[in-house]
């Protein structure tokens, strides 16, 4: 653990991060840190729904990263059906996660 924390280290010395690179980490950050912080509402149905949300979130945000600075046609491609496909999820288990909250009370 300490080996690859000082070689992680040494690389960020040596090879500063690019814009996109720091975005991508960014997105990745905010996705940990709201993942981490949901807790269990004894529902597994709905704990799963609201980390998914978040990680959707998160593949939307590092998708829209690519669309930004990206070059390739076809990683391009993918990234606009990762913007599509997880805009949609997200929508679905927004509207689930409403139902099955009016559902409990």
């Amino acid at each position: 653990m300490k080996v690859s924390f000082i070689l992680a280290c040494m690389l960020m010395i040596t090879y500063p991060a690019n814009e996109e690179w720091s975005a991508l980490q960014q997105s990745m950050q905010k996705m940990h840190n709201g993942m981490s912080s949901i807790r269990s509402s004894n529902d597994s149905d709905a704990d799963f729904v609201s980390l998914m949300l978040v990680h959707h979130q998160a593949a939307l945000d590092m998708a829209k990263i690519e669309l930004l600075y990206g070059k390739d046609a076809q990683i391009r491609r993918l990234a606009q059906e990762i913007v599509t496909d997880q805009q949609s999820e997200i929508e679905l288990m927004n509207v689930w996660m409403k139902q099955h909250t009016n559902k409990e009370n």
